[in-house]
């Protein structure tokens, strides 16, 4: 289920970003937490990671989610104003519709925020709505080893975006 609700996040991101041409996060090495109700139901707290990121990566990214978007959402609609977009989109999980409100502020060269509220029709599980918390902060260049789309899970884990990105494609 919280992969489910990653997915809508990211989409809902994905799509206000897109949108909005919103300026691109600086290379190297960012801080993300994201914080969700559905995470906190479970009794987990925020989840952090970091991420290798550079601008070519980054704008792959953004591909993919304008490409998501475009086949997943019936309705995309944001407004910008200055470091700040308002958003909503409706989009398709599988059977669930998921309808998303959210806001996005920041400068995206050294920090940003994103907050979304989502509802599902029909329910996820026995989850009707969520709202999740993504912060972001800039911490220096990336880690000597690393590669652009290397995340570093809690645990230790590393996963390459860009690798999974690709095998997505196949």
């Amino acid at each position: 289920m919280f992969k489910q609700i990653l997915t809508i996040t990211l989409l809902s991101v994905a799509t206000a970003t897109v949108a909005a041409d919103l300026p691109k996060r600086k290379s190297g090495l960012w801080e993300i937490t994201s914080a969700s109700s559905a995470r906190a139901n479970t009794g987990k707290g925020a989840m952090a990671m970091t991420m290798c990121v550079d601008q070519n990566s980054d704008a792959d990214w953004m591909q993919g989610g304008r490409q998501m978007s475009q086949t997943k959402c019936s309705k995309q609609e944001h407004k910008v104003e200055r470091d700040r977009v308002t958003f909503i989109s409706v989009c398709e999980l599988g059977k669930t519709t998921a309808t998303t409100q959210g806001v996005a502020s920041g400068d995206f060269s050294k920090e940003y925020k994103v907050e979304t509220n989502s509802t599902y029709d029909p329910p996820i599980g026995a989850m009707k709505e969520a709202s999740n918390t993504i912060t972001a902060k800039w911490l220096g260049p990336c880690k000597a080893g690393q590669r652009a789309g290397d995340v570093i899970m809690p645990n230790g884990t590393t996963m390459n975006m860009n690798d999974m990105m690709k095998n997505m494609k196949k």
